[in-house]
């Protein structure tokens, strides 16, 4: 069993725990640095696709995991991030002003539109955000002068001082550039949580009404959650529109918010683990069923057309699966079988035991 002394607030605060957590973050870091050198480009793009979708789940988890606000409107801010991007450098504007400026575009629209909605909770948040969701997929098609409606937009090749990425001529490139943008957004999401705003965040997740008693401005945390969350949202937006080449209302639909709170809720609310693992679920998932679902199809003499849904079915029941018996996530199983070898034979069954609420005085709403 290891212990771990804390003798000072600046060790609570630390980026690590101690120098061998940092030494296998940073083996981590240098095998993510040379992946390309292991891997074909296939699966480099399938990895580059997971530090996108990663970027995406810990925006949404700043609003979720930390703020414990739920949304289903995301993709509609991803669509924003995307479509900045793409129409400010068709203006002029060099890749990285235009990047940096989708992101702050993409959190101030969802400031402003989180600043009436403070009030509401819950399902009632979930459906405004759902609305939002809805109304997004049909302002890109009204806006067709702009957006090129179902036309689409092609993203243009990335020029940075000169030098060309695209994630089809060098994808190595553009896997740096996305793994670049990933640890940008680490280092921040860490940063946050151990700054006041970070911490005013948890407290009006626990419980508002004791953030309240304490001083926290309850509803302008709120905003300032969902600006920040909609700010990184978008940069993953932004990625995806580079990583797709063509991309229109349809990639930014419904479906694409619901798979955002479905990945972090499978990998762990609360963590930044949680974002990986929930991004590697959804990257990984769909070619291991299309595989199975082919096989199947040719052991019993069928076509993979014959077995239709059976990607969303599969999904859905790993969802149901998790929230049933496992609702801290993929994260949460680790840190239960990490504890239980840690403590052994001390480990109690009862360690992890899920509370029924937070605090009776959130029933005062």
């Amino acid at each position: 069993m290891r212990t771990l002394f804390k003798t000072s607030y600046d060790t609570d605060i630390n980026l690590f725990e101690d120098g061998r957590q940092a030494f296998w973050y940073l083996s981590l870091l240098a095998l993510a640095v040379a992946l390309p050198l292991l891997i074909d480009d296939f699966a480099l793009g399938e990895m580059t696709s997971l530090l996108i979708w990663a970027i995406a789940g810990m925006g949404l988890m700043i609003l979720v995991g930390q703020t414990g606000q739920a949304s289903l409107g995301h993709a509609a801010f991803m669509a924003v991030g995307c479509y900045a991007n793409v129409l400010l450098q068709q203006q002029g504007l060099p890749f990285l002003a235009a990047f940096a400026l989708a992101g702050l575009i993409s959190g101030v629209a969802g400031f402003l539109l989180a600043l009436p909605m403070t009030k509401l909770h819950g399902i009632y948040l979930g459906i405004a955000t759902l609305a939002i969701s809805i109304l997004a997929d049909d302002l890109i098609v009204i806006l067709d002068p702009l957006t090129q409606g179902v036309r689409g937009l092609e993203a243009p090749t990335i020029n940075i001082f000169g030098l060309e990425v695209d994630r089809y001529g060098n994808p190595d490139r553009f896997y740096f550039l996305v793994l670049a943008v990933a640890l940008l957004v680490i280092v921040a999401y860490r940063n946050l949580l151990r700054s006041p705003l970070g911490r005013s965040f948890a407290a009006v997740r626990d419980s508002e009404v004791s953030a309240r008693a304490m001083g926290v401005n309850v509803a302008r945390a709120k905003a300032v959650s969902f600006g920040i969350s909609t700010a990184i949202v978008g940069l993953a937006g932004a990625l995806i529109g580079h990583n797709a080449g063509i991309f229109n209302n349809e990639t930014f639909n419904l479906i694409l918010s619901i798979q955002l709170l479905l990945m972090i809720v499978i990998g762990g609310l609360g963590s930044i683990h949680g974002a990986f693992l929930g991004a590697a679920v959804i990257t990984f998932l769909p070619q291991f069923i299309s595989h199975v679902r082919d096989w199947i199809g040719g052991y019993f003499g069928a076509t993979s057309a014959t077995l239709p849904g059976v990607e969303t079915a599969v999904f859905a029941a790993i969802l149901i699966g998790f929230i049933l018996f496992e609702p801290r996530g993929i994260y949460g199983r680790w840190l239960k079988i990490r504890t239980y070898f840690q403590l052994f034979p001390f480990y109690r069954r009862d360690m992890f035991r899920r509370q029924k609420s937070y605090l009776k005085t959130e029933r005062m709403r």
